[in-house]
This record gives structure tokens, C-alpha cells and sequence, in this order.
């Protein structure tokens, strides 16, 4: 028999304004606790000294976890010229410098290479694994890393100011798996004077948005009390992507089983991702073929 898990069968969606200094996990970990919720994640990690959105996902808000992930995201940064790092941001240590200082409009002639669907190689201090161990522990061990470049499709990445000779401030919105810090290293490369990452902010992430965000004192101020529970978002938050389809009362039945059930369906093309409900409440995530819709994950409350 599987051992229960400890804590309340809480589901939904908590959006933390993260702080710097905190890994993800740490963070997690307390939102974990402070609602005593038996179980927990999170849709995307944030470098300990970035801050901005960091979506938790509860209970069966877990199983939408993916959706998010592959969701588009902004991210809000400040370029360091002059400097490059082995971390790529302001915490590693200085392994090239330069006296060159692009001007803005060198700056803004360099952006649009890094627009559309392009190659990108993760910082060697990063979480990609390298036969089955991360790179960043490789990195600390002091052994050569070597990683291969990454395809990343990035929408939008805008000049928002130039406070000084040694300093821009970009936005960037892109898809999964984009590395801020590889883009301030790689535009500093292209206008020959190095960079790296000095400010992070992701300012949304999907449907999820800082400014909406609960900060880590709140969640310490109402730890282990309702008082946190009306901030939670529904599960279904996190597929905001997806079409809505209502199941029928037999067919919610038949989906919570794991089985193809019918749903009624307005403006979903058949082979189509989409997710049904019943009375409001998630039931399944699945294809809809003719009518019904065929369960890839299922909601059970």
C-alpha cells in the first residue's frame, strides 16, 4: 500500500514575487509548508538572484505544470558591458574585460540576430545535464564544460534604457528553455566588449504575472493559516492555452476513469489539445476526436 502523504489535499496556483537570493526549491519548500499542502512544484526555475514570477502549482495543479512551462515569458534585465563572467551574471568571477562601450544605436543594431527561432548555448553553470550530471556541479568540480547549442524562439527582445555607458536595459519575451544570462554573454560577444546578466526579473510567465505575485513575507505572515488560501488561482489557470470543452455528466464519469467521454465542443478541430470540465471544475487535459475527448491526463478532486 502506497504511504499517504503528509499535509492537506490543497489544489491551485500560487504566484510568488520571488525575491533574490532564494533558490526556487527553497522557495517551493516554503509555500510548501506555509500551506501545509501535500504536494508541490513548480513551472520553471529562477536563478537564485533573479526575482519576479515563480508559479507553484498544488496538488492536481501539478498535472498542468507542462503547459505553463511551454508558455511564453518575459523577462525583464540589465547588461553589464565590459565584463565577461564563467557564470554569466554578476555572482561568478571575471574572466574577460574590455574598454569598448557600445552606443545605443550599435546596441539596437545588434538585437534582431537574436530574434526568431535561433541557437543557444546554455552557461556552463546551468542545470543541463551532461551524461546524467548537471553541468553547473561539473563546473564547481573545476572540469571543462562543453555544451552543445539549444534551439529557443524568442518574440521580442527590446531596448528599454541605457542609464550609463556600461549598462542597457533589455526586455525579452521568449518560449521554453531560454537562458537570459546566454543572451547578455552572447550580445556582449557580438558588440566585441563582453557582458553578463547584472539585474534578472521575470515579469510574466504565461497566464501568471509579477505584479499579481505574493510576496515571501506575506506567505511567512500567514504561514500554517487559511488566510493564505484565497490567494491561490484555480488549477485550470494554468491551462489558459488551451480550448475549453464541457463534458456531459456521463462522459465526466467516463474521463475520470482514465476512458474517452463526450464532451460538447464549440470551435475545436478534431486531433486538437483541449480540456473539459464539468460544473466549472477541471475533469481531464486530451485530444478531442468526433465528439469525445480522449484523457492524456486526468483531474481527480
Amino acid at each position: 500500500m502506497a504511504r499517504k502523504r503528509k499535509g492537506r489535499d490543497i489544489s491551485g496556483w500560487l504566484v510568488v514575487d520571488k525575491p533574490a537570493g532564494l533558490t526556487s526549491s527553497a522557495v517551493v519548500n516554503k509555500v510548501k509548508w506555509a500551506l501545509n499542502a501535500n504536494k508541490a512544484g513548480h513551472a520553471g526555475t529562477l536563478d537564485p538572484e533573479a526575482t519576479g514570477v515563480l508559479a507553484i502549482a498544488l496538488g492536481e495543479a501539478t498535472k498542468t505544470v507542462p503547459y505553463v512551462t511551454d508558455a511564453l515569458k518575459a523577462y525583464e534585465f540589465t547588461v553589464r558591458f565590459g565584463a565577461a563572467t564563467n557564470t554569466d551574471d554578476a555572482e561568478g568571477e571575471v574572466i574577460a574585460t574590455s574598454d569598448l562601450r557600445p552606443t545605443e544605436e550599435e546596441i539596437k543594431a545588434a538585437l534582431p540576430r537574436f530574434l526568431g527561432d535561433i541557437e543557444q548555448v546554455p552557461p556552463k553553470f546551468s542545470a543541463v545535464k551532461i551524461d546524467g550530471q548537471r553541468a553547473y556541479k561539473l563546473a564547481r568540480d573545476g572540469e571543462e564544460v562543453e555544451l552543445d547549442a539549444r534551439p529557443l524562439y524568442v518574440e521580442s527582445l527590446l531596448l528599454l534604457d541605457v542609464p550609463d555607458a556600461d549598462h542597457a536595459v533589455l526586455e525579452m519575451v521568449c518560449g521554453k528553455g531560454g537562458y537570459v544570462r546566454s543572451i547578455a554573454r552572447d550580445l556582449g560577444a557580438a558588440l566585441g566588449c563582453h557582458g553578463h546578466v547584472s539585474t534578472l526579473r521575470r515579469v510574466w510567465s504565461g497566464p501568471f504575472e509579477a505584479a499579481k505575485g505574493v510576496t515571501l513575507e506575506t506567505i511567512e505572515a500567514h504561514a500554517r493559516t487559511e488566510e493564505l488560501d484565497p490567494y491561490l488561482l484555480p488549477v485550470e489557470t494554468g491551462l489558459a492555452d488551451l480550448p475549453e470543452v464541457k463534458a456531459t455528466p456521463e462522459g465526466a464519469a467516463r474521463l475520470t476513469n482514465g476512458n474517452p467521454g463526450m464532451v460538447i465542443a464549440h470551435d475545436v478541430e478534431y486531433g486538437e489539445e483541449c480540456w473539459a470540465s464539468l460544473d466549472g471544475q477541471p475533469v481531464a487535459v486530451g485530444i478531442f476526436k468526433g465528439g469525445e475527448l480522449h484523457p492524456t491526463r486526468v483531474f481527480r478532486f
